[in-house]
C-alpha cells in the first residue's frame, strides 16, 4: 500500500490525508479555474471520497460548471487558500488542488481538460491527451 497523499492550507488551518491512487489527475483551463488560480489552469487529483480525512473547517462557495452541476470550491478562511473541490452530482468524489500537496511532485498529470480556452502564454506538457471541454464520462 502506497504512503497517504496529505496536504492542506498555508498556514496549516486545513489538512487533509487521501488513502489511495488518484482516479484522475488534470490541468483544467475552464475559465472558472483560471480565475479561481489567478493564472491560465488549475491542476487537481481526484481521488475516492471513501479515502478522505479532511480536519479544520474549510469556507465553501458554490459555481455551476458548463455541465450545469454544482461544484463547491472550499478555501482556508485564515489565509485564503484554494484547497479542494467537492461536486453534488458526484458525492464519491474529491478532488485537491495539486500545489496543496505536502509533496507536490507525486501529482502526476493525465491530461488537460477545456483545452479549448488555453492561453498561449500559459503552455503545458505537450504530451498530455487534450479534451476540449470534460472527457467523456
Amino acid at each position: 500500500m502506497t504512503k497517504p497523499y496529505t496536504g492542506g492550507c498555508a498556514c496549516g488551518a486545513i489538512r487533509y490525508s487521501v488513502v489511495g491512487e488518484p482516479m484522475f489527475s488534470n490541468h483544467c483551463q475552464c475559465r472558472d479555474c483560471q480565475r479561481e488560480s489567478g493564472t491560465g489552469h488549475g491542476s487537481y487529483a481526484t481521488f475516492p471520497r471513501a479515502g478522505v480525512t479532511v480536519t479544520g473547517k474549510a469556507k465553501t462557495w458554490d459555481m455551476t460548471g458548463d455541465s450545469g452541476n454544482v461544484k463547491t470550491r472550499a478555501f482556508c478562511p485564515e489565509c485564503g487558500v484554494a484547497v479542494y473541490m467537492t461536486f453534488k452530482a458526484m458525492p464519491d468524489i474529491f478532488t485537491i488542488r495539486a500545489a496543496s500537496l505536502d509533496e507536490p511532485t507525486r501529482y502526476k498529470p493525465q491530461a488537460v481538460t477545456y483545452a479549448v480556452r488555453a492561453y498561449d502564454w500559459d503552455p503545458l506538457d505537450s504530451g498530455l491527451t487534450k479534451f476540449e471541454r470534460m472527457p467523456p464520462g
